[in-house]
């Protein structure tokens, strides 16, 4: 049992497997061939987890002040950005504390009782897990 092809649809299928085939062979090779980044590891996104009530643009303005945003790099242990140099184990903690001075726009209410900041060393990625808790939140003015 033999499926009729033309031989120009045969053609234009090899065709297409010998493109296929050789980009993902030019791809293999641009990347075995390429040398390390010599600048370290450049922060590529910022992740954030677990927030309800408070913007994720707030969150990131946060981070970034921080000192993890776009054009900053971590090499080794150190992130470096435009204006400082400072050890990673401290950016992530000013991370963690400028996450939990986060408020609500518009008010002064700070509803993030907790922060985890993790940083993949290998890809750039900066994760934010955020616990918001409305029970230690200091409401005053409220009436009823």
């Amino acid at each position: 049992m033999f499926l009729k092809i033309r031989r120009d649809t045969l053609i234009i299928l090899f065709l297409a497997f010998l493109l296929i085939v050789s980009g993902r062979a030019m791809t293999y090779m641009a990347y075995a061939s390429s040398s390390e980044d010599s600048d370290g590891v450049a922060i590529s996104g910022v992740i954030i987890k677990g927030n309800d009530i408070v913007p994720l643009d707030s969150i990131k303005s946060n981070i970034a002040e921080a000192g993890f945003r776009s054009g900053s790099y971590i090499k080794g242990d150190v992130l470096i950005t435009s204006k400082r140099q400072l050890p990673l184990n401290e950016a992530i903690e000013s991370a963690e504390s400028f996450v939990k001075k986060t408020t609500i726009p518009g008010t002064r209410v700070q509803p993030i009782a907790a922060a985890d900041v993790k940083v993949d060393t290998k890809t750039g990625v900066v994760t934010v897990n955020v616990i918001e808790d409305f029970n230690t939140v200091n409401v005053t003015g409220a009436k009823g």
